[in-house]
């Protein structure tokens, strides 16, 4: 992996790392990715696109992806406390638990977090098949995250198969400040979401999301695949600054943050 720019870090202005021509290690990573000192809640999204646009293919990320996407991917469920996922993503992507990792066990102990993230599934619907091992069997309980006005049956099974419910929003939709807010308010302030288009697009438009993870695929899809964010418009764009620039084999690794 090699390094374009050097890194700007906004939590230490002066802070910078020297290049490095070599593929890193997940130490390496992971500190390049920590989550900034001093942060009550932290909301990071990542998320990866096609040279012209496409946030999958064929309603997928993975035939964009790469072997160091995959690590990166890796680290950032490694940082986070818990990841925020919408349930179109969990039945198109093939959701399994996060799984506990030798790699990142030290750090998570050291900053109090459990053995591996918890995974929030963002529905309004509740169409979820309860018996999958997402739910069913994994290491760290998963939450679904809905609203009050979500279907009261399906409420009811999702908690009679063990599943916590959370309940973030007023109508059958989850309100996204609310959805941070909730999961900050239960210690998981370190908040990773992976999308997809919609939810990213709704955690945009509330204007919550603090850091975008980027990677950008030497790919062309054409098709009509949806953008990395979809859903509504803000009045006025939001405002990111690049934090740092990763390359390897054609694939740009990039961080942004909100201004």
């Amino acid at each position: 992996m090699r390094r374009l720019f050097p890194v700007t870090d906004t939590t230490a202005p002066n802070a910078q790392v020297n290049a490095v021509d070599r593929e890193w290690s997940l130490d390496e990573l992971a500190d390049a990715y920590a989550y900034p000192a001093g942060a009550e809640t932290w909301l990071r999204a990542n998320m990866v696109s096609s040279l012209d646009g496409a946030g999958q293919h064929e309603g997928r990320s993975q035939p964009l992806s790469s072997d160091t996407d995959m690590r990166i991917f890796g680290t950032l469920r490694g940082l986070a406390d818990v990841v925020v996922v919408g349930a179109e993503t969990v039945r198109q992507e093939g959701y399994r638990p996060a799984r506990a990792r030798e790699a990142f066990a030290a750090r998570r102990a050291a900053a109090g977090q459990g053995p591996a993230p918890v995974i929030a599934v963002v529905t309004a619907s509740l169409g979820l098949d309860l018996t999958l091992p997402l739910f069913a069997a994994p290491l760290v309980p998963t939450l679904i995250l809905t609203g009050a006005g979500a279907p009261a049956e399906r409420i009811a099974a999702a908690r009679d198969a063990g599943v916590e419910v959370l309940l973030a929003g007023e109508g059958a939709a989850v309100d996204p400040a609310r959805a941070v807010a909730l999961l900050a308010g239960r210690g998981l302030r370190r908040q990773l979401t992976e999308g997809g288009p919609r939810l990213l697009g709704q955690f945009a438009a509330a204007e919550v999301l603090d850091e975008l993870c980027l990677t950008v695929s030497p790919t062309m899809t054409a098709g009509d695949a949806q953008r990395i964010a979809h859903g509504p418009s803000l009045a006025l764009p939001t405002r990111f600054g690049l934090a740092s620039l990763l390359e390897q084999d054609g694939f740009l690794f990039s961080r942004y943050r909100r201004i």
